[in-house]
């Protein structure tokens, strides 16, 4: 299984029927395709839309009608469309029930810088920066590392998105719970050792006595 896919179908796992949830640009997107049979979340967009699903088939995408990244998307019956006002109040109101962002690092401290590398060109931070500091809960989703390199790091060395402390993250290899007293292995990947979580962390890990295997489906 690709290694984005294990990602999003255990995010999937973490949302409950009736969550208002926001999906960050990239791989986050994708856990909307694999939510658990009888689940149903209203899924946000900070462009201004409640209701969101993937395209339901080919040959149905508008270009009027997009996720954040500008990627085509589906909306259920009864989504709501609204201008950004509305859409920032929501998540600066602290309405959103968990926000889903991708990551470029998360430190032992549980911060998370997702939005800029030095030297790069960027927009903007968009509404990263609300979304860690408004939602209920903070799930991040991305690779363990890049090219090799840990991505989980001691400390971040990219500007932070913001200095609270995110709720969960989630890699094709672990999942982590950031807490006060540091960063607990609370999950492996099938087919992932604990030594390989942690030989391929340069954060240092709290691992229990047991750590279980990931659940998530084929």
């Amino acid at each position: 299984m690709d290694d984005k896919v294990v990602i999003a179908k255990r995010v999937a796992l973490e949302l409950r029927s009736g969550n208002l949830v926001n999906l960050g640009i990239g791989l986050p997107t994708t856990v909307a395709r694999y939510l658990p049979a009888g689940v149903v979340v209203h899924f946000q967009s900070e462009n201004g839309i409640i209701g969101m699903q993937p395209v339901p088939e080919a040959g149905l995408a508008n270009e009027f009608l997009t996720d954040a990244g500008g990627g085509p998307i589906g909306a259920v019956a009864g989504a709501a469309a609204f201008d950004s006002c509305m859409s920032f109040g929501l998540i600066r109101g602290k309405h959103l029930d968990v926000t889903v962002l991708g990551g470029l690092q998360v430190d032992e401290l549980g911060q998370l810088a997702n939005w800029m590398v030095p030297g790069k060109m960027v927009p903007g931070m968009g509404g990263a920066m609300d979304l860690v500091s408004g939602a209920r809960r903070v799930i991040v989703a991305m690779t363990h590392t890049a090219k090799g390199a840990p991505k989980v790091l001691k400390r971040c060395n990219l500007p932070l998105t913001s200095v609270r402390r995110v709720d969960l993250l989630v890699t094709e290899m672990a999942v982590i719970e950031p807490t006060g007293a540091g960063l607990v292995l609370k999950e492996v990947a099938p087919g992932v050792t604990v030594e390989q979580v942690v030989a391929a962390t340069e954060a240092a890990l709290i691992v229990p006595d047991q750590v279980p295997v990931m659940a998530i489906t084929e």
